[in-house]
């Protein structure tokens, strides 16, 4: 089976932007919570930390981890399509 390096990339941008926003919409509604797991995800105790949640930091996050992704994904199935 081969993957379509686009298709499969586009699909990986669309995942990243869904999972972006919905840990920005979590960050605004529960702050406090979002910091706790965060710094637990990373073993640190980021609670002095705080957050700087901002429309134009969702934005540019969002488009930058949606392109990232998007290279990543198109990569990978490249390489997978070389290698089966």
């Amino acid at each position: 089976m081969k993957l379509i390096p686009s298709k499969f990339g586009l699909s990986c941008a669309f995942t990243a932007a869904l999972l972006w926003l919905a840990c920005s919409v979590l960050v605004a509604m529960l702050p406090a919570a979002m910091l706790s797991l965060s710094g637990d995800m990373f073993h640190m105790q980021l609670s002095a930390m705080g957050w700087h949640l901002t429309w134009t930091g969702v934005l540019i996050g969002l488009i930058a981890w949606s392109i990232v992704a998007g290279l990543t994904g198109a990569t990978l199935a490249a390489i997978y399509n070389r290698l089966a």
